[in-house]
């Protein structure tokens, strides 16, 4: 029995990196984020300077919603920084040569208004949905771009960073912490509004690709800027449901009364609620998978604990022999 656990999991393993002890953590890390936030709000007020700064109840409102989720990456940085065995997660959001650069912000924009975009435009081609164009505020556009990527990006540290590298530090196969991580991430969704089944596989997929970014490419800042670009398009530029929420601010406004469900675009969770949008998703994991066949995963973190581990492990046996 030990010898397959051996086989299965690796020295420097933490008992916390057991998958649902992990995946509990990493709810943890969510809920302090959220203690840090409200007291952060409701010691310096927030709600009210950001509803005066916008001058609209819903809007300011709205902004504080996305805003709320900084908390999250507070409590990563405390669980990271004070227990040391967590230390080496800093290095994965640290900047690097491979994609935690300029250029991984960048691909990382372009595939999450390209894909998400690319559904968009299906989803009006087909006369799934109506736009009208509803003005133009660059102090609003700005200011959200800003709280989408806090909100975008503290979920990515939560499981792509967070649980990705507890799963890593456990499991000797990154198969585990690619879809451990995906499968929680899609959990997380499931409460919110008009959820389905082909919705929480359309979450599922691109957790596999933001997981992929980081497993080939050692490139989290990709999946920070992915995963903005793809809330920012549907939300924020197009006005369309983002996973069932939608903003109150937007460039073009949906008229909702036209909308209908069809290939890319579902009533109550938007284009993320559609089997093209799943399609789309799994055309770029096919994409990413053939690209980088013969390739292995980018930066392990934890090579370095494991052949220290492996070598007090063998210490320690060698000892328990010669006795």
């Amino acid at each position: 029995m030990s010898d397959l656990i051996n086989k299965i999991t690796r020295p420097c393993r933490k008992a916390s990196d057991f998958f649902i002890l992990a995946a509990l953590l990493s709810l943890v890390l969510v809920i302090i984020g959220e203690i840090i936030a409200i007291a952060v709000f409701n010691g310096l007020d927030v709600d009210a300077r950001l509803i005066k700064w916008s001058g609209s109840d819903s809007v300011g409102t709205f902004l504080g919603m996305y805003l709320y989720t900084f908390g999250v990456w507070i409590a990563f940085l405390l669980m990271a920084g004070i227990f040391k065995g967590n230390r080496p997660m800093l290095k994965a959001i640290a900047p690097n040569k491979r994609l935690n650069n300029l250029g991984g912000i960048l691909l990382g924009i372009g595939l999450g208004f390209g894909t998400n975009g690319f559904c968009v435009l299906m989803s009006w081609l087909t006369g799934d949905i109506k736009l009208s164009y509803n003005g133009l505020n660059w102090k609003l556009l700005i200011a959200f771009l800003i709280c989408v990527f806090i909100q975008s990006s503290s979920e990515e540290v939560a499981d792509r960073v967070y649980l990705y590298q507890k799963l890593r530090r456990r499991y000797r196969s990154p198969l585990v912490a690619i879809l451990v991580n995906s499968v929680i991430f899609m959990a997380m969704h499931m409460g919110n509004p008009g959820f389905t089944m082909i919705a929480g596989s359309q979450i599922f997929l691109v957790a596999i690709i933001f997981s992929l970014f980081v497993y080939y490419y050692d490139g989290v800042w990709v999946a920070f800027w992915f995963h903005t670009a793809w809330n920012y398009t549907q939300n924020i530029i197009f006005g369309l449901p983002n996973s069932g929420i939608v903003s109150e601010y937007s460039i073009f406004r949906l008229e909702a009364a036209s909308a209908r469900n069809g290939l890319f675009y579902n009533v109550d969770f938007g284009v993320e609620g559609s089997i093209g949008s799943s399609l789309v998703l799994l055309l770029v994991i096919a994409v990413m998978v053939f690209i980088n066949r013969n390739k292995h995963e980018r930066k392990d973190y934890w090579a370095e604990a494991e052949r220290q581990a492996a070598g007090q492990q063998a210490v320690y046996s060698q000892a328990k022999h010669a006795k």
